[in-house]
């Protein structure tokens, strides 16, 4: 019988299924939209269960005229940082799933920004101290349902990211993936466990958390996970831009991975711990040692076109092919939505449209839409050394505008994977690497296939003023939103927003005036 791997991609807005067979072929997939809500400013939120439902019902019509006993393994690829608070004995959620775009953390991560604390978390966890990551996520659902942190401590409450809510689902067993976990704030890098300083400020008790396994497992084997039969075994797990920096290969020197997604990821592999600035330290997989990986997180790409489209009342795909064929001329559009990711790592910047007339179009506004995905990207390549290739993936990069812009403004090549679905592939690839379906050199050959690569074309003066403009823009959003910017809510009911005002920037770069980060793609930044 043919053996194959069943990958599921749980992602921020849908979930993928792919059968992925021996040569490496994807010979069927499905898809299963998912909603968010915004039940007030900065909030974002899904709910637990239909996530899970999604990754079953696309698991089943992936699998639907395929011998479901011909699956070897399965392979999860899962958003990272978002965040789910269940019963241990029933398995119910008691509060929706808490999204990693959720900013309610922001009020908390800003009063401890520059301080001892905030150093300690930098060094532990290679992650700034920023309301993206799961920590403060954590400490707000356990202030609203368990203050006292009773069953929380107990062990009758359980906190996972995605990929812990899913296993313990679909298994039964209690594990989170050691990649997903180092994106909570409560890792320690260098031990590869829970720190117990760390959960005890964050108000987690390592009780509720899940044990720790590397990207192979053990994770079980599937279990009422219609139409697998049971006992089919889970083997491997990745975080969603982890498993696309290794479906491309990137255990290879001097590769980037860029993802364009709903946000964007920019990663790749380091010999270690250490980075400075803008740039985090996360391990990217382990499979017995940990790799660690370098990388950025930028909070709003696909998601402004999206976004942009919804307000135009016009379909994402018109809008892309729209900015394709316009010129923003001097519009730029900032899209700080919940505060700007890295390099600049500040909750506080606010939205910002600049440089439009009543003479501006919908063409302006789309082409400054996609503008800002390919600015936002090129400004963490900048503070990137080393950069020999950056490789392009996700559902935006299916623009042939945005990628040559993409070169244009860094002024490096960029090649695009003709796959959009890497996420899913790259879990895919590991777990058939674990079933010794097939070996690196395969894997590595795969991922040079069929590459489409885009050259710089711009001269050196067109680019700095570009980039030039773009930062001005970013400055004038972070000045704006330092004096101005009312935050969501710290662990309170969500029929409210807050009050008060944002007291400074996070501390990369508190205290500092807002500016570009130093450097330009492929040196020290």
């Amino acid at each position: 019988m043919e053996r194959f791997v069943l990958a599921v991609d749980q992602g921020t807005s849908a979930t993928k299924a792919l059968l992925v067979e021996r040569a490496g072929a994807v010979v069927a997939r499905a898809e299963a939209p998912l909603a968010q809500s915004h039940p007030a400013p900065g909030l974002v939120e899904q709910d637990a269960d239909a996530l899970l439902e999604s990754v079953r019902r696309a698991a089943a019509e992936c699998l639907d005229g395929t011998d479901p006993r011909a699956v070897a393994g399965v392979a999860l690829s899962t958003q990272r940082e978002s965040v789910v608070l269940w019963e241990a004995a029933t398995g119910r959620p008691l509060a929706p799933l808490v999204s990693w775009q959720d900013q309610r953390g922001a009020a908390r991560a800003a009063e401890l920004a520059g301080t001892p604390f905030a150093r300690t978390v930098r060094e532990r966890t290679g992650l700034p101290l920023d309301p993206m990551f799961s920590a403060l996520k954590m400490a707000a659902l356990l202030e609203r349902h368990d203050p006292a942190r009773v069953r929380s401590g107990r062990g009758e409450l359980r906190l996972g990211t995605v990929d812990a809510w899913l296993v313990q689902a679909i298994t039964g067993a209690f594990v989170t993936e050691i990649g997903n976990a180092a994106r909570t704030q409560l890792l320690d890098l260098h031990t590869g466990a829970w720190d117990g300083e760390l959960l005890a400020a964050f108000g987690v008790p390592e009780a509720a958390l899940a044990r720790v396994v590397a990207s192979t497992g053990p994770f079980g084997r599937v279990r009422d996970f219609a139409p697998l039969p049971d006992a089919v075994p889970v083997t491997a797990v990745l975080g969603d831009s982890h498993a696309a920096l290794f479906a491309h290969a990137g255990w290879r020197p001097g590769v980037v991975k860029a993802t364009y997604g709903t946000g964007s990821s920019v990663m790749t592999v380091a010999g270690g711990t250490g980075s400075a600035g803008a740039i985090c330290d996360t391990i990217a997989w382990s499979t017995g040692q940990p790799t660690f990986a370098r990388e950025a997180n930028i909070r709003s790409s696909g998601r402004t076109v999206t976004w942009l489209a919804d307000l135009l009342d016009m379909p994402a795909d018109e809008l892309i092919g729209l900015a394709a064929g316009s010129h923003a001329g001097d519009v730029t559009l900032v899209p700080a939505f919940g505060g700007l990711g890295a390099p600049w790592w500040d909750p506080a910047a606010v939205p910002l449209l600049a440089g439009f007339g009543l003479d501006s179009g919908r063409g302006q506004l789309a082409r400054a839409a996609l503008e800002s995905v390919a600015h936002q990207v090129d400004d963490v390549l900048a503070a990137l050394p080393g950069v020999r290739r950056v490789v392009a993936d996700g559902g935006l990069s299916r623009s042939t505008a945005l990628m040559q812009l993409q070169a244009d403004l860094g002024g490096v090549a960029v090649a695009r994977t003709g796959n959009h679905e890497l996420s899913a592939v790259g879990a895919a690839d590991l777990a058939g690497l674990d079933l010794g379906m097939w070996t690196t050199t395969d894997l590595e050959r795969r991922a040079d296939d069929g590459l489409e690569v885009f050259h710089p074309a711009w001269r050196e003066e067109q680019r700095e003023a570009a980039v030039a403009r773009w930062h001005e823009r970013v400055a004038a959003a972070r000045g704006l939103g330092a004096r101005y910017c009312v935050p969501p809510e710290d662990a309170v009911a969500h029929s409210r927003s807050a009050t008060g005002r944002t007291p400074g920037r996070t501390a990369s770069f508190r205290g500092t005036t807002p500016g570009p980060p130093a450097g330009r793609a492929g040196q020290p930044g």
